[in-house]
């Protein structure tokens, strides 16, 4: 019984056979538009040709390609000769063109450059309109399909690089007729929620696929969107309206998830270099404040306190001098009234400077009673907590490290205990 049976790859030769033997078959001549064209590394061209209601795989290898006077695209028609045969991989079966010419831009290509050029005109597209991205958001939204490699991608890259964002999934529809007003659906309805960022998107497909993201009222939902949306349709070569009037736009719906999230990798070395900076900055203003301080400390006015009044001193003793020489000069005629004023002048002068050298021994005592280095020298010394001076015993925790400066140094200590007054 067995015998009867035959493999698939019998068949599907079988069936090659057939194709390649098949005179009607060997030199065929097909008009149609080109879909999810594809130029291979190696110089082979792999597409779609298509009409209103079907489609057939294509292949043109490097030989054949360089006779082409153009550069295929999708949305253009194409006339094509080449011979019609099976795939034994996949059994399918596909044209290889020999000779390909240009026939007209395609319906869907005339469409999208019309649109194109009817929003440009509006501003939909000027820079000016575009919002920048938060750099860390805590609330995304997503509109795409629910199931597929688009909203997978989307949200295993975000948990992977920045998980403390939330993501809120907006269902629709990504292709056919009724694509278009489900996605302007779910982005006004985004628009309800507290979000940073607004991601609209789906993989990659034919032209036909994506259309409904070159349909003009998702391209206005976007527009007057006050989210900031990422375009993410397709694969990287593949541009939508919704690219343009985005406020940013990812080659792939991976990419917009890298371009919504930070890294946590970079936050981090990031984090790490303030620390660094930080650091430096503080043992720069120490090394300012002590130098500070070692020059007030080593100032003329408090290694010489007593210059102060001595100057002052000397200058009384001149203008002593002076009122002397006058005295004597002065006329006998005049000799007893000015002995009476001068009496008078000594005396009122004399009181005057008890008065002023009073007040100056005040002030210089003052100024010694202020002087730090005259109260450490009494055996005193300044407590400091963080290269700040402590004041109260609520600044003093146990543990803390401690600066005591004495006259001749410093010690750090540790605090065992701290006791208030009145208290064991």
């Amino acid at each position: 019984m067995q015998e009867k049976y035959i493999s698939i790859s019998q068949l599907t030769r079988y069936i090659k056979f057939k194709f390649d033997t098949d005179e009607n078959l060997k030199r065929v001549y097909l008009k149609g538009e080109i879909s999810n064209f594809k130029a291979h590394t190696r110089g082979h061209y792999y597409f779609t040709l298509k009409d209103e209601s079907s489609r057939i795989n294509a292949v043109m290898f490097s030989s054949s390609v360089s006779r082409i006077k153009f550069q295929p695209e999708d949305g253009m028609k194409v006339l094509v000769t080449g011979r019609i045969s099976v795939y034994e991989a996949t059994g399918g079966y596909q044209i290889y063109v020999d000779e390909m010419i240009e026939d007209g831009v395609g319906n869907l290509y005339i469409q999208f450059e019309q649109l194109k050029k009817k929003l440009s005109a509006e501003g939909l597209f000027q820079e000016e309109h575009k919002r920048p991205i938060p750099k860390m958001p805590t609330r995304i939204g997503i509109v795409t399909a629910s199931t597929g490699a688009a909203i997978r991608d989307i949200l295993s890259t975000i948990r992977r690089r920045w998980p403390l964002t939330e993501t809120i999934l907006f269902p629709s529809l990504v292709q056919g007729a009724s694509a278009a007003p489900n996605i302007v659906r779910q982005i006004e309805k985004a628009q309800e929620y507290d979000l940073d960022v607004l991601i609209v998107g789906r993989g990659g497909g034919s032209i036909e696929d994506m259309w409904c993201f070159n349909d003009e009222s998702v391209a206005r939902a976007i527009y007057h969107s006050h989210v900031p949306v990422i375009s993410a349709v397709g694969h990287e070569i593949d541009f939508t309206i919704a690219d343009f009037v985005a406020d940013l736009r990812a080659p792939t719906p991976t990419g917009a998830a890298e371009m919504a999230v930070p890294s946590k990798k970079d936050i981090l070395e990031y984090i790490n270099q303030l620390h660094v900076r930080l650091d430096n900055s503080m043992e720069n203003m120490i090394l300012l404040f002590r130098k500070k301080l070692d020059a007030i400390q080593k100032s003329y006015i408090l290694e010489n306190p007593t210059s102060i009044y001595q100057m002052k001193e000397q200058k009384f003793d001149t203008l002593l001098d002076k009122l002397q020489m006058v005295m004597k000069e002065m006329t006998s005629k005049e000799r007893l009234r000015l002995d009476h004023l001068l009496q008078s002048a000594s005396y009122g002068i004399t009181q005057n400077m008890k008065g002023q050298i009073h007040r100056f021994e005040k002030s210089m005592g003052r100024l010694e009673i202020l002087n730090p280095l005259l109260t450490i020298g009494r055996g005193y010394s300044i407590t400091k907590k963080d290269s700040k001076v402590i004041s109260s015993i609520s600044d003093i925790h146990e543990k803390d490290i401690l600066e005591i400066e004495l006259k001749d140094g410093a010690v750090e200590t540790e605090v065992l205990k701290t006791c208030k007054k009145g208290r064991d």
